[in-house]
């Protein structure tokens, strides 16, 4: 949300005619003038009412663990960012301007599941079943506010610390739509919480939130992993306590990450660009020029997964300047001992299924 109170005032009334016309598509879909698309196979929506920040990567890739033993699993995602058109296989072998960041993520993390970059994913779908009619679920990714395709299970995030109940519409705040949208949701994740987080304070939460008798409610945080060479992930490390740490990002948020790095080192300087940045020769220089400038003989550069997918492209560079770029890799966990919970709920959301 726009922090300057003049700038939000004068931003409002941008932001009321963007509501205008979001209650306009919604009027349309609850009166079935509009319809989203039902297919014969489940279909789960994992999105947010934000424009970023509330951690729809790493929930997704949650679900791929939790089902790719069992499961065909196919995903689908916009590729935000990416610089081309149209419907597009994934491959391992693509970079972030063919496909985009996030999808790029999924399919080197997850080489067996089919990945499809598409701007319809109504669209999308059926052509993707063509090449594949053994895929046995699809996962869209941030598909909350696209409703040309009805998910079976919609799961929609909010981050612990922005909630959306706190924020307001573009472009005065950073809601895509009204904050009662959230009642689609069949499944709220209350996402990037404090680790020691208490009951009580999830329950004054819960308060804000007001969930509807239908929606299941889960709290879940983020595990960093251990560090590994961004050009090489043979090559891994430890966070030490007395290193200095270079912080290069292009995320919506990164307070949470700050608060963890502040935990395992000495000293953390965050460099930080728009979200979803392709990183240009002049930024990777400046990168270069930032790390030259840390004092202590102990310091790396620190990435997250997504941004490494962009930093990549800049191999060669790196290489010549031997730049120790680490990626820290994340997964998600859900607190109060609520993951057999969910697991069971989506299993049952599987089990139950019909066409």
């Amino acid at each position: 949300m726009v922090r300057n109170p003049l700038a939000r005032a004068l931003l409002l009334p941008f932001s009321l005619l963007y509501g205008l016309g979001v209650s306009l598509t919604d009027f349309f879909y609850r009166q079935g003038l509009l319809k989203g698309v039902r297919f014969n196979l489940p279909v789960i929506g994992v999105g947010n009412l934000t424009v970023g920040g509330a951690g729809k990567t790493p929930h997704i890739e949650y679900l791929l663990r939790l089902l790719i033993k069992h499961l065909d699993v196919a995903v689908l995602s916009r590729g935000y960012g990416r610089k081309t058109k149209g419907f597009r296989y994934v491959s391992t072998r693509d970079s972030a301007e063919t496909v985009g960041d996030e999808p790029l993520q999924f399919k080197r993390k997850f080489p067996e599941a089919v990945v499809v970059v598409v701007e319809d994913r109504a669209l999308g779908i059926p052509e993707m079943l063509k090449s594949h009619p053994e895929v046995e679920l699809v996962l869209l990714d941030d598909a909350f506010q696209h409703r040309s395709v009805k998910p079976g299970l919609n799961i929609l995030l909010t981050e612990y610390s922005h909630p959306f109940t706190r924020d307001f519409l573009l472009p005065a705040g950073r809601l895509r739509e009204w904050p009662g949208a959230y009642r689609r949701a069949d499944v709220l994740i209350v996402s990037k919480c404090p680790p020691d987080l208490s009951r009580e304070q999830a329950e004054t939460l819960l308060a804000e939130l007001q969930p509807l008798p239908h929606q299941k409610v889960f709290f879940s945080r983020y595990r960093y992993g251990r560090p590994y060479y961004l050009l090489d992930r043979r090559y891994t490390t430890l966070l030490e306590n007395d290193w200095e740490v270079l912080l290069v990002s292009a995320i919506a948020r990164t307070e949470y990450l700050l608060d963890f790095l502040q935990t395992q080192v000495a000293e953390v300087k965050s460099l930080e660009f728009e979200d979803h940045h392709y990183f240009s020769r002049y930024d990777v220089a400046q990168i270069k020029r930032h790390f030259d400038h840390l004092e202590s003989p102990k310091k790396i550069i620190l990435t997250t997964e997504k941004d490494a997918m962009r930093l990549e492209l800049h191999r060669s560079y790196l290489q010549k300047n031997r730049l120790p770029v680490f990626v820290l890799p994340i997964r998600v966990e859900f607190l109060f001992g609520q993951g057999p919970e969910f697991d069971e709920l989506v299993r049952q959301f599987l089990l139950e299924f019909k066409v």
